[in-house]
């Protein structure tokens, strides 16, 4: 309760949202990370018309509104939650990531449950994260499709960037059904072999079939599962399914993925590690602080993740997990890495976002301190050139 009235009254004191028309604007931070080389000192980032103009250390021209920071950063991008679907109030009306009336439902798409005018998403963009990777979620074996948003807009058009990036499953005990099928390891890899062989011989000049075409896509390529999992020998299952059916996949969580990182490695496979402020209990008892500086040593392509809640807010902040890795054995370009410029490429976007860099979208937090700092504030955050949010605190 006293974390949701402290949620409640954050909300309240943070400004309203209102984009600013695109100006041109220069960004200059005492610490500027642009994730693409080293970090500048003195730094300034040029923006005109959405996209950054130039970065380096050089006096503004002028024409440019000035906005200053002790830390600029790239856009926070928090590589796996359910934000959006998922809302802070924890009513019905509002908790859209699970349908629990079938476990496998692939065809359900993301773009239509994403509510952008949700709570969550402003108050997470007041932390600087300007990109989530948000849709359905764990809690049946296939629950749906997720899609990649930015933080920003009244219409769902205004803030997508890719609305179908992966199929999300669940297997282990998250993907238990109680009162029904599947209920056991075996049943769900034998309904999902079921469905991809399905889904090999689809034939839609035959008549249409919503579930086969999401299943056919992730065949095709166009779609990766994103695999909710923990144990290990629930991993090497994961990863033999892929090897049978050739299909790309990402490892969701993986509490137990040090106890098989040469597999992981030899697969290929990246991770979106476990949210370090999950309870450590149940499948994810063995998890921790650790993963991500293993994952690291280990030579596996990761990023970070805020993940879901149960109750309420219904979120955590990924730039908090990243905090705790720096705390556990990444280095800080490594763990801002982990929420920027690695998450991009993870989530095949970084052609964009992830980095402050000539020609990518001009998405930028400002911090007056260490953004790992717990007291630190994110005093601006500018998405596609527009200032969104500023704090007021």
């Amino acid at each position: 309760m006293k974390l949701f009235l402290t949620l409640l009254a954050s909300l309240l004191l943070f400004a309203p949202f209102t984009q600013t028309s695109q100006a041109q604007i220069a960004v200059k931070g005492k610490m500027v990370y642009t994730m693409a080389g080293e970090p500048i000192e003195n730094g300034v980032v040029l923006i005109r018309d959405g996209k950054i103009e130039r970065v380096g250390r050089f006096a503004v021209p002028s024409g440019y509104e000035v906005m200053e920071a002790a830390v600029v950063t790239p856009g926070l991008i928090d590589a796996h939650t359910v934000v959006g679907l998922a809302g802070y109030l924890n009513q019905t009306d509002d908790q859209d990531q699970v349908e629990r009336s079938a476990p496998m439902q692939p065809e359900l798409r993301a773009i239509d449950a994403y509510n952008p005018r949700e709570a969550l998403v402003e108050w997470v963009r007041s932390f600087g994260v300007t990109t989530l990777h948000t849709g359905h979620g764990p809690g049946i074996l296939v629950s749906g499709q997720t899609m990649i948003v930015k933080t920003v807009g009244n219409d769902v058009a205004e803030s997508v960037i890719n609305p179908a990036a992966m199929v999300a499953v669940t297997l282990g005990e998250g993907g238990r059904e109680a009162s029904g099928s599947p209920g056991t390891r075996s049943k769900m890899i034998s309904m999902l072999r079921g469905e991809l062989l399905k889904a090999k011989a689809y034939d839609p000049s035959k008549g249409t079939d919503l579930r086969l075409e999401a299943f056919k896509a992730v065949l095709d390529g166009k779609m990766r599962l994103l695999v909710t999992v923990e144990r290990s020998h629930d991993i090497l299952t994961t990863l033999r399914l892929a090897e049978e059916f050739g299909i790309k996949i990402v490892l969701d969580s993986a509490s137990e993925a040090y106890l098989v990182t040469d597999q992981i490695k030899a697969a290929g496979v990246p991770v979106l590690t476990h949210a370090t402020m999950a309870r450590h209990s149940g499948e994810r008892a063995n998890a921790t602080f650790e993963a991500a500086s293993i994952l690291r040593d280990a030579g596996i392509p990761f990023a970070l993740q805020s993940g879901f809640e149960a109750y309420v807010p219904k979120t955590r902040i990924v730039l908090f997990e990243a905090g705790v890795a720096a705390a556990n054995g990444l280095s800080f370009s490594e763990a801002l890495a982990s929420i920027t410029i690695d998450a991009a490429k993870l989530l095949g976007v970084d052609d964009r976002i992830g980095s402050l860099e000539a020609g990518k979208d001009a998405d930028i937090a400002l911090y007056d301190g260490d953004p790992f700092e717990y007291t630190t504030h994110a005093i601006g955050v500018i998405i596609d050139g527009k200032v969104v949010s500023t704090d007021v605190r």
